[in-house]
């Protein structure tokens, strides 16, 4: 009887670690999508309290409401895991830049704060 109790425990407990594993996995390690977004790149800096991470802001060309009558512009905020990619970006704040990206379901502290993390940059252009 013992025996058989000890079996289910072992077992459900594989399963319950397994299942965590995937969950984790596809929350944190799964690229849920990826791509390129161009605009103007407003700044990228190095900071945190224990993980530091290189962040960044780009704002995207805007476009004019029907309705209103604006024009509304979008931020596109990212993280930079590379040294060497964000060493190129901080030399190209205020330029036009086309940076391609990857998209996660999760944030990891020594990731980034943001779920979008820049992996290259395609190209930079003067304003």
């Amino acid at each position: 009887m013992k025996a058989i109790v000890v079996k289910r425990l072992t077992i459900g407990t594989l399963i319950a670690v397994l299942v965590f594993s995937v969950w984790v996995f596809f929350k944190f390690y799964f690229v849920f999508g990826e791509g390129v977004k161009a605009g103007e790149l407003n700044y990228i800096v190095y900071k945190g309290y224990v993980f530091k991470t290189y962040e960044g802001k780009m704002i995207q060309s805007g476009i004019r409401s029907q309705t209103a009558g604006t024009i509304q512009s979008y931020e596109f905020p990212f993280s930079v895991v590379d040294k060497d990619v964000a060493d190129s970006l901080m030399r190209c704040s205020g330029k036009s830049v086309e940076l391609h990206y990857k998209e996660y379901m999760g944030v990891l502290p020594w990731r980034g704060v943001n779920k979008f993390v820049v992996d290259k940059i395609v190209s930079v252009k003067e304003k």
